[in-house]
């Protein structure tokens, strides 16, 4: 059956998130907290026509995966072009720490802001190009009537930016953990239904809020 509706699934809270501390690529995994959101999301999901759960390999994002994976009785396929951001030498470091740490590629990081490649790591237009290349693939040859892709912050802030360009929704949007943003398809192309949306998280008594750790279009904790 035909994809008619895409969840888009940010990972669940990691110490790291709380920290303020880019990942990237790094394998950091859930913390206890991030463990029960992805719990909440999976209880909160349950029922729904979800086929197929698509996610980064990253462990933050797989065990995300898996324990939503768990409540609908789907087993999740990992895909490493769903990856957070490769920061090559940022990774591992909280925003004020890259300034002094690594002034002069910090500064290109910022005033080249899509065709930077950061030492050892990759630019936020490679990033877009191989998040909206795995979307293409599984919008075109996935099983609905809905799926979820579980992935990260700066990922699927650029991949909506590829879908729905500088649409005024998307401005300053924060894709808080395990926040779901739903894709509907509308003809020939997709509409925005509902964006990071956390009504799940009214079921855990603490509901933290990720530090962070850089401005628009960026806006998530890596």
């Amino acid at each position: 059956m035909i994809i008619q509706r895409v969840l888009l699934i940010r990972h669940g809270q990691t110490d790291w998130n709380m920290e303020g501390r880019w990942q990237g690529c790094l394998p950091v995994p859930l913390n206890d907290i991030g463990r029960s959101q992805a719990r909440a999301l999976g209880e909160y999901l349950r029922g729904r026509p979800i086929r197929a759960i698509y996610s980064s390999d990253l462990p933050r994002a797989l065990e995300t995966a898996s324990l939503v994976g768990d409540a609908l009785g789907v087993t999740p396929t990992p895909d490493q072009r769903l990856r957070e951001f490769h920061l090559g030498v940022f990774a591992g470091y909280r925003r004020d720490e890259l300034a002094a740490l690594y002034p002069t590629e910090w500064e290109a990081f910022q005033t080249d802001r899509w065709n930077y490649v950061i030492p050892q790591g990759e630019s936020r237009r490679a990033l877009q190009a191989r998040m909206y290349a795995a979307w293409q693939d599984i919008t075109t040859n996935g099983h609905g009537p809905e799926v979820a892709l579980v992935s990260h912050g700066g990922g699927l802030s650029l991949l909506l930016q590829k879908l729905f360009g500088e649409t005024p929704e998307l401005q300053n949007v924060r894709l808080e953990n395990t926040s779901v943003t739903t894709i509907e398809r509308d003809g020939d192309g997709w509409r925005l239904a509902e964006i990071a949306a956390v009504s799940h998280l009214a079921t855990i008594t603490e509901i933290p809020v990720s530090g962070d750790v850089h401005s628009p279009p960026d806006n998530q904790s890596l």
